[in-house]
């Protein structure tokens, strides 16, 4: 078998000492004589990974006791319309910060839903080349809270400061992050959101796996006509068990959590890793003549690098020789073509150093 070095924006690559884990314990899990794919979400078991899971992942984060963690399904998507009817039962308007598709995504699904989704700031007018500075943002009077996407996975564009979120009459109000692309990927200081919630097929786990943080005094600001599945106060008094949950998931996702703390020594060692791989590529990509990155240098991600060659004509020959050089997934999402190589967590560091050597390589013999 070989082990290809996998680019993919998600679902994304997964640590191989999780793969061989779960591998081993696929059967049979410690000698329990079924897989945990097999196992009752309620048995003791299963209870006890998906506890421990959450303990990692709280010491991981560091999250405060007054916040809730929640393992749900349906996927960053489905929190486009949970934020809403979990956060607007009290009225209020939801408010937008718009730096690409899937910020984009989220607002249409609020007016969908509600009406009203003022863009209190946008990255448009730079076609999502800089994210808004905190002067630019400027809430609605009726804001009942501000959404904003760390990193736009598809744009290849990241915040480099959290945002502040507080009205004209000096109300502050929660803040709401989709973290799917860069949650885990260093510290952060949950304490300063009201909402953090991230797909789990980048740093996470396995698609198919929703994480939500949410802290315990917006539990009780849900819309009445809600869907009972997206409740965050049903969810969190069931231990996310409302329904079965995606038990395989959140067993790989407590994998991954282990590994972190275990083999890469917590997300400060992360933080340094994720930094030294994206400046690698940054650095090939801004000394050559044929590669180019359009995102302002602030606001680069350190997840997603996309990329463009100077003559388009070369791009199926590019990522041709790069399948056969073992170097997957880099085509870049359709809507805006080029390259795109994403860094997640799981991606290792001699996975950018034979990106990089090939993309000299290609430039020596095709630019």
């Amino acid at each position: 078998m070989t082990r290809h070095f996998n680019f993919c924006a998600g679902p994304a690559a997964l640590p191989q000492p999780v793969l061989e884990r779960a591998r081993d314990e696929l059967l049979d899990y410690q000698g329990r004589g079924l897989s945990v794919m097999e196992m009752s979400h309620r048995s003791p078991e299963f209870v006890a990974i998906a506890e421990q899971a959450e303990r990692d992942l709280r010491e991981l984060l560091a999250i405060p006791d007054n916040y809730r963690v929640l393992f749900t399904q349906g996927g960053a998507t489905m929190q486009f319309a949970a934020v809403p009817y979990n956060l607007l039962g009290k009225g209020g308007s939801a408010n937008f910060l718009h730096t690409g598709i899937w910020g984009k995504k989220a607002i249409a699904e609020a007016r969908h839903l509600f009406g009203a989704a003022p863009v209190v700031a946008s990255s448009e007018a730079s076609g999502h080349s800089a994210a808004p500075r905190q002067a630019d943002i400027a809430l609605a009077d009726d804001a009942a809270y501000l959404h904003y996407t760390a990193n736009e996975t598809i744009g290849g564009l990241e915040f480099d400061y959290i945002p502040e979120a507080v009205r004209a009459d000096g109300a502050e109000v929660p803040l709401v992050c989709d973290m799917s692309s860069s949650i885990l990927s260093g510290p952060i200081d949950v304490s300063r959101f009201g909402v953090i919630y991230a797909g789990a097929q980048k740093n996470i786990g396995p698609a198919g796996l929703t994480l939500v943080i949410v802290r315990d005094d917006l539990l009780d600001r849900a819309c009445a006509e809600m869907p009972s599945l997206m409740g965050y106060k049903a969810l969190a008094e069931a231990g996310s068990m409302v329904n079965t949950p995606a038990t395989y998931g959140w067993y790989l996702a407590g994998l991954v959590f282990q590994w972190l703390k275990d083999d890469i020594g917590g997300l400060v060692a992360m933080d340094a890793l994720n930094t030294r791989k994206s400046e690698k590529l940054y650095a090939a990509i801004d000394g050559s003549g044929l590669y180019s990155n359009p995102i302002t240098p602030r606001n680069r991600s350190r997840m997603n690098v996309p990329f463009v060659l100077a003559d388009d004509r070369l791009d199926k020959p590019f990522l041709a020789e790069a399948e056969q050089a073992g170097l997957l997934n880099l085509k870049g999402h359709r809507s805006v073509g080029g390259m795109r190589a994403s860094l997640y967590n799981a991606v290792p560091e001699a996975g950018v150093d034979a990106l990089i050597d090939f993309m000299g390589d290609f430039e020596r013999r095709r630019g």
